[in-house]
């Protein structure tokens, strides 16, 4: 089984610069009030808004908190054309510029329906934090398919290999840690309440 994630950089990251300035007019917001519901400052904000840097993991993650949304879902907003079928080639990937976490969407985006899959590799010795669940009681199982991940749930931490899965609903933070020497390489069911 392939590690490699493909990604298609700049155009990934301008619809999802696009598509979070939208989420915020749509609402209502300014960028001072989604500072303050995301933790996230102005500054930042606004650049990501415009383009001008790619977000990191942890903080698509705030921002998916703030506006309700599993960071799939947000990805999936961004697609062009939902389809029932979709090609590894046709799948959106993204990579966490601080880290080099990378995921790719796996399921085909559908609105209305509460299952997504989601890859992720997580290279040796990173380590990618979420203060708080995209979706209060979401319900996430993490099957290993290659190297070692140690997951923090409820301050409780889970060293899985591969072939490991570990179910749990998400109500607090939680740590992706990969001890390494390999990648931790992954796939996440996530199941909306």
């Amino acid at each position: 089984m392939r590690n490699e994630i493909a990604i298609v950089a700049e155009p990934v990251d301008a619809r999802l610069a696009a598509r979070l300035a939208a989420l915020r007019a749509e609402q209502g917001w300014s960028l001072d009030v989604l500072a303050e519901r995301s933790g996230v400052s102005r500054a930042t904000l606004s650049r990501l808004e415009r383009g001008e840097t790619s977000p990191t993991a942890s903080l698509l993650g705030r921002l998916c908190t703030a506006y309700g949304r599993t960071m799939s879902g947000l990805i999936a907003e961004i697609e062009t054309e939902p389809a029932q079928l979709l090609r590894r080639a046709e799948q959106t990937g993204w990579t966490d510029p601080e880290t080099g976490f990378a995921r790719r969407s796996v399921s085909p985006p559908a609105a209305g329906l509460r299952g997504e899959l989601v890859e992720g590799t997580l290279p040796a010795g990173a380590v990618v934090s979420y203060d708080t669940p995209p979706i209060h009681g979401i319900e996430q199982h993490v099957w290993m398919l290659e190297g070692t991940l140690e997951l923090m749930v409820d301050d409780v931490v889970h060293r899985l290999g591969p072939g490991d899965c570990l179910r749990y609903r998400l109500f607090g933070p939680t740590r992706f840690a990969c001890p390494g020497p390999r990648p931790a390489h992954y796939l996440i069911a996530l199941c909306k309440p």
